[in-house]
């Protein structure tokens, strides 16, 4: 690969994502405008955003790496991610908007009248972030070493760099301009290649044959049980609880402004996770010697130039890292928006001069961690991510708008469990399982089992604690769910 491109490609869409920024920067004047873009986007746009925040390394990358590893079990990531979404269309989107807040921990407070379950939950949501960042820094390592050649932690050091100065210049309102522009790049840039690989792929002898590439053991009949319902139990919760995600609904006029951009959403993600299947199949029949673990990802980087030579397979490789690099970007930047959000509210005031410190905070750390660990399939690890938002947030949300006899106690409690049970899953899982090889399963996919524990404890010890029900709880589930309140 020509290390010409890679520059080339980075470049343009660094210097495109800065200008945008700017842009953004020149009406971003307020606090609400830095924190929630003053309630104006409209669902087009933050849709747009949404998808480009959402859509992260995990989406562009690993999942084509995924199915070029495993075959047939890697399309329920697809599946759970865009599912996820219309849990949130049917559960949350509008009455977290209606809710007035600025962050999930302005939320939790206020519904359950407790600042020690704002200082839980704000713990939470940085550690999710920060969880997050981690793969995308890992992405653009990989990236920018395959297209580059330079050293991997460039390209972390570059991204956390490149996000932390466009979110602290222009916070959520210049962000929003920034990866709805991303969203679009990065469709085109699955999109346009996988048309072009289509239509020259018939001339082309395929490295292995259909029935080698696509095995009928590797079909559905094949997979897991408990591993599958387990994935889908962390993607379809664990996309409610991402703070990066859900602080996006409070830059909606009104409840239904946000029903509607959860609807555009879920088109959007269902287009745009037809081209990453499409790469992963693919890569089985023409690319079968990039399936090694740590390299299947960079399958979308590799493939265009491999199947359509000259010119032609440069400029579709140019476009691809293009995508990749605005992958990176654009979940970064949402993640960071949340996290110095939450870090400014809670220990600096909640200026905008605190949330530009937070920024460079919220990115110092993930980078030192990216730096220091060795990267694991994208997919994989966003995977386990999704499944401690799961195990934390999510019932704490889902029973917080939909259940009254919530308490802060039974709230703290089950976070508590959640976090305790789906770390020390994922963080000594590997040592255990090495003892207990039959526990393996339950280690590695531990939503299945950490989610329904997370929801018993937080009830079994709010109905203990019923006499401390907040006393304000009637009024404010009436705000959230009263369809006249949707203009307040």
């Amino acid at each position: 690969m020509n290390p010409a491109i890679g520059y080339a490609a980075i470049a343009t869409v660094a210097v495109a994502s800065v200008l945008i920024g700017v842009y953004g920067l020149r009406i971003s004047r307020t606090t609400s405008d830095f924190y929630v873009a003053s309630r104006t986007v409209r669902p087009w746009w933050n849709a747009s955003a949404i998808g480009g925040e959402y859509l992260s390394a995990a989406s562009f990358m690993g999942i084509a790496g995924l199915i070029l590893l495993t075959g047939a079990s890697a399309l329920w990531f697809p599946i759970g991610y865009t599912a996820g979404y219309l849990m949130l269309l049917l559960f949350v989107a509008a009455p977290l908007r209606r809710s007035g807040a600025y962050t999930i921990p302005d939320f939790t407070e206020a519904r359950l009248e407790s600042a020690a379950v704002r200082r839980v939950t704000s713990v939470l949501v940085v550690v999710i972030g920060w969880l997050y960042i981690v793969p995308q820094l890992q992405g653009a390592a990989l990236t920018v070493r395959i297209t580059t050649g330079l050293p991997s932690w460039v390209g972390s050091l570059a991204v956390a760099l490149l996000v932390a100065v466009v979110v602290a210049a222009g916070g959520m309102r210049s962000i929003t301009f920034v990866q709805a522009f991303q969203f679009w790049l990065k469709l085109a840039a699955l999109a346009v290649p996988v048309v072009a690989l289509l239509i020259v792929t018939g001339a082309v002898e395929p490295a292995l044959a259909p029935s080698a590439a696509f095995p009928a053991d590797a079909g559905p009949g094949g997979l897991d049980v408990y591993r599958t319902v387990s994935l889908m139990v962390a993607l379809l919760l664990g996309t409610l609880g991402l703070p990066h995600v859900l602080v996006r609904f409070y830059t909606n006029p009104d409840g239904p402004a946000a029903r509607r951009t959860t609807v555009i959403v879920l088109a959007l993600l269902s287009a745009f996770y037809l081209f990453p299947t499409l790469f992963g199949l693919l890569g089985r029949s023409f690319a079968p010697d990039l399936a090694v673990p740590g390299e299947a990802d960079a399958l979308v980087l590799v493939l265009p130039d491999r199947l359509v030579p000259g010119v032609a397979g440069q400029l579709l490789t140019a476009l691809v890292i293009g995508g990749a690099f605005a992958a990176f970007l654009s979940t970064s930047s949402g993640l960071i928006v949340s996290v110095a959000g939450v870090i400014s509210q809670d220990l600096l005031g909640g200026s905008v001069r605190g949330f530009r410190i937070a920024a460079f905070a919220s990115a110092a750390v993930p980078l030192v961690v990216a730096l220091a660990t060795e990267p694991a399939g994208l997919a994989g690890s966003v995977g386990l991510v999704f499944a401690f938002t799961a195990s934390t947030l999510c019932p704490v949300l889902i029973l917080g708008i939909w259940w009254r006899g919530l308490t802060a106690r039974g709230a703290i409690a089950g976070m508590a469990t959640g976090a305790l049970l789906s770390a020390g899953a994922i963080l000594g899982g590997a040592l255990v399982a090495a003892s207990v090889p039959a526990i393996r399963p339950l280690v590695e996919q531990p939503a299945a089992w950490t989610v329904p524990i997370a929801v018993l404890v937080t009830v079994s010890v709010s109905r203990a604690d019923r006499r401390r029900m907040p006393r304000g709880v009637d009024a404010f589930l009436a705000r959230l769910h009263l369809p006249e309140r949707d203009g307040a």
